[in-house]
């Protein structure tokens, strides 16, 4: 493993016993190697697959109610409280269990405390250090019900979309996203869902008939377009992975996104600028990619430069809708 402990993950080791006995690990990569050499039983899971690649994959669980029933539970604070009540509700089975959740003290609020209070007895913070500090939640609740995936039923627009606790926008439809389906249309049949979180664009374009390929690289982006997609009766292939590059070239007649712009907490840009890059290799020739942004970012000017021509194509004071077409 590459990763380095920062400030939050020295905190949560600190807080974690010399003998942790069975330590299950939400979204926390670089506590892995010393709970390793103290001899802790330990099992990870992680939504995003860069985290997820950090871990030796024998130690990786496949769903986050995998990890209940250890004895303590390390947890990197997430940016949804969804996240949050997924990962505590799931950590859930051992009557001794301990939850840590570590985060940074800008990021975290009073609306975390209330969301562990709803699965453990007792709640309380630690000092803070190096502007970080770690939430301990003790006294599991008994017969906690876990509510997640949820769902909910689009009459209007034909399907159902999904979300667990880490989905990008929940079950709602965001404004963005509904400015991209009003404008949308699509040529050609095969077409790309590029950071598909709940699976709304994805679930959108198969209903109408189109061959849909999802891909995003949070796990529960892919869990809730394919639990979207089964509970509407439509057929979505999803990919969980890190961009684009393993996929073949002139393989869509079309892209469409509501492209990543954070990572956690941190404003990242990378992932759409990267695949603004690949998807001259990826579309078939006159092939156009549609993207939805927040108006005042220049993804108009970077997609003339990295893709071809690109025209406007819907915008309001929050959200612009651009289309490129491919050379």
């Amino acid at each position: 493993m590459s990763l380095e402990p920062d400030p939050v993950d020295r905190l949560l080791l600190e807080e974690v016993p010399a003998a942790p006995g069975t330590v299950a690990v939400f979204d926390a990569p670089a506590v892995v190697p010393e709970l390793l050499d103290r001899g802790a039983e330990v099992r990870v899971f992680c939504d995003d697959l860069r985290d997820a690649l950090e871990v030796p994959e024998e130690l990786l669980a496949e769903h986050p109610d995998e990890l209940g029933g250890a004895s303590v539970a390390v947890a990197r604070l997430p940016k949804s409280l969804g996240a949050l009540d997924e990962m505590a509700v799931s950590s859930l089975g051992a009557d001794d269990l301990m939850f840590l959740g570590g985060g940074r003290d800008k990021h975290m609020n009073k609306s975390m405390n209330s969301v562990l209070a709803k699965y453990f007895t007792a709640v309380n913070a630690s000092l803070g250090r190096s502007k970080s500090r770690v939430l301990r939640a003790w006294g599991p609740v008994e017969e906690a019900a876990n509510e997640w995936p949820k769902l909910k039923r689009y009459d209007d627009l034909g399907f159902t979309v999904a979300a667990h606790g880490a989905t990008f926008g929940g079950t709602k439809i965001d404004p963005g996203t509904r400015l991209l389906l009003d404008t949308l249309q699509v040529e050609g049949d095969d077409v790309l869902d590029f950071g598909c979180g709940n699976g709304t664009i994805s679930l959108w374009l198969a209903a109408r008939g189109k061959r849909v390929s999802a891909l995003d690289v949070s796990w529960s982006g892919v869990a809730a377009t394919q639990i979207g997609a089964a509970e509407s009766g439509l057929e979505v292939d999803t990919f969980w992975a890190d961009g684009t590059t393993e996929l073949p070239e002139h393989s869509f007649d079309a892209i469409v996104t509501n492209p990543p712009f954070h990572r956690g907490t941190a404003k990242d840009s990378d992932a759409a600028l990267e695949l603004f890059d690949d998807a001259r290799r990826l579309l078939r020739p006159g092939g156009q990619l549609w993207c939805v942004y927040n108006s005042h970012l220049p993804w108009r000017r970077e997609l003339n430069m990295r893709l071809g021509r690109t025209r406007v194509a819907a915008q309001n004071p929050h959200y612009t809708v651009a289309v490129a077409t491919a050379p």
